[in-house]
């Protein structure tokens, strides 16, 4: 995060229009790439500008700096500096990392910027990019270090300060046999401190744990998040390593489900960058059928308050306390949607545990119920000197909170079972649906009691 970055925009600014790009130059070597990106994504210049201060970047960190970039950036670099410039820099890049900017770029573009990087390079990246966008294949690299299992430790370590400066990370050394299965793991650490004359297959670990190449990525996120992996390796159906994730792009993973999970239990579909940079008619598209089916539910809440209607006629006071009820019971609903679809989506929640979780969610909309209800409830009957207003209010708060609770529960854990991402339960559904159910009992209720209300 840059300290005073209007200043620092301010000042770039005024260096690019006075083309004083020695002393941008020199200001660029202070900061690390995220903050360079920053500066980038912010200024308040031409095309043409932006893609002179990208160009004062060695390529090492040009490279590095075009993978923090937003597309808006990087299409404003492409008008600057052309296809050819952002290919070189492409060649720089990790072949993960370079395979997700492609992977937002349209096809012909993309096949563009293919065409013009480094042939053995470019079907790297191209083999990355047949793989689904959020599976493991879709995120790894092919970046890694794997040894033969049948060679001793200081055979390990000469290969290593060959293929070492290739790779994403050393920290962990996958070991494999002669068809390329991954059969055992060693840590950088093990290997310089073991005897030079050990066979790796003597002290690697066998138990190694490993991602399918087709697994989503969220999945993945909960693994390396269970072993505290600072990389994952990836296998395919045989067993064959294909590639390793690393904990940077498990960490971009998490940012991104979690905005996803965040926009979907809102109501709508948007992401971050489609929210900034997209059109009025995306925004649209997202919301729209959320709110259609809030609408039809809502419809459906009047037609069942429409059937309190002579009781309502009776006695008004009982309209005074239709928002209180739904309001409560939708925020219990809420409540406990959030917690089972943050469940499911950290692994806490899982079919060996489902029943505790209905149980637990039941007894806590019970628990609330019967405290808001007999507080509810008693400040109606002193408010309307009614004690028969008092208990109806008082039951129509436990049953709708009870509901509730349960049905924040059931909804998102239902969604996962059928297959559907659970986040998709969102609250104005949730809400919605409570709305219904709460009018119900509370029209129940109110038709039961109405002989002695009157």
């Amino acid at each position: 995060m840059i300290q005073n970055l209007h200043k620092t925009l301010q000042l770039f600014a005024n260096l690019s229009k006075e083309k004083k790009y020695d002393g941008i130059k020199a200001i660029l070597r202070r900061y690390q790439p995220a903050d360079v990106a920053e500066i980038l994504e912010n200024l308040d210049v031409v095309d043409a500008e932006r893609g002179e201060i990208f160009k004062l970047l060695d390529r090492e960190t040009a490279a590095l700096v075009l993978g923090m970039l937003d597309i808006s950036t990087i299409n404003s670099l492409l008008n600057a500096l052309g296809p050819r410039y952002i290919a070189e820099i492409l060649n720089d890049m990790p072949s993960d990392d370079a395979a997700d900017l492609l992977g937002h770029f349209p096809e012909d573009l993309r096949n563009t910027l293919l065409g013009l990087m480094q042939a053995e390079y470019a079907d790297e990246v191209q083999e990355l990019l047949e793989y689904d966008i959020e599976s493991a294949g879709g995120i790894m690299t092919t970046e890694y270090v794997a040894l033969p299992k049948d060679i001793t430790t200081e055979k390990a370590i000469e290969i290593l300060r060959k293929t070492a400066p290739d790779a994403e990370t050393i920290y962990y050394v996958y070991i494999v046999d002669s068809q390329n299965r991954l059969v055992g793991v060693i840590s950088l650490r093990e290997l310089i401190v073991a005897d030079p004359d050990t066979i790796i297959e003597s002290i690697m670990h066998r138990k190694v744990i490993s991602v399918s190449v087709d697994m989503d990525q969220e999945e993945v996120a909960e693994v390396v998040s269970k072993y505290d992996f600072l990389a994952v390796p990836v296998v395919d159906k045989d067993s064959r390593l294909v590639g390793i994730i690393t904990v940077d792009d498990i960490i971009d993973v998490i940012y991104e489900e979690a905005s996803e999970d965040i926009f979907r239990l809102g109501g709508s579909t948007e992401a971050v960058d489609d929210y900034i940079e997209g059109r009025i008619s995306l925004a649209l598209k997202s919301r729209l059928p959320w709110l259609f089916v809030t609408m039809v539910e809502g419809i459906i809440a009047g037609q069942v308050l429409r059937g309190l209607e002579n009781e309502l006629r009776a006695v008004v006071a009982l309209a005074f306390f239709i928002p209180l009820l739904t309001g409560m019971g939708g925020n219990v609903g809420t409540q406990s949607a959030t917690v089972t679809v943050r469940g499911l989506a950290t692994g806490d929640i899982d079919e060996s545990n489902v029943f505790s979780v209905i149980s637990r969610e039941l007894l806590t909309g019970i628990l609330l119920g019967i405290i808001n209800g007999v507080l509810v409830g008693s400040i109606a009957w002193v408010w309307q000197k009614n004690a028969v207003l008092g208990l109806i209010v008082g039951l129509a708060m436990i049953g709708n909170m009870t509901t509730a609770a349960l049905m924040g529960a059931l909804v998102p854990l239902t969604f996962k079972k059928v297959g559907i991402d659970p986040a998709v339960a969102s609250a104005p559904f949730i809400t919605a649906s409570i709305d219904i159910t709460g009018l119900l009992i509370y029209s129940t209720l109110a038709s039961l009691f109405i002989g002695f209300l009157l």
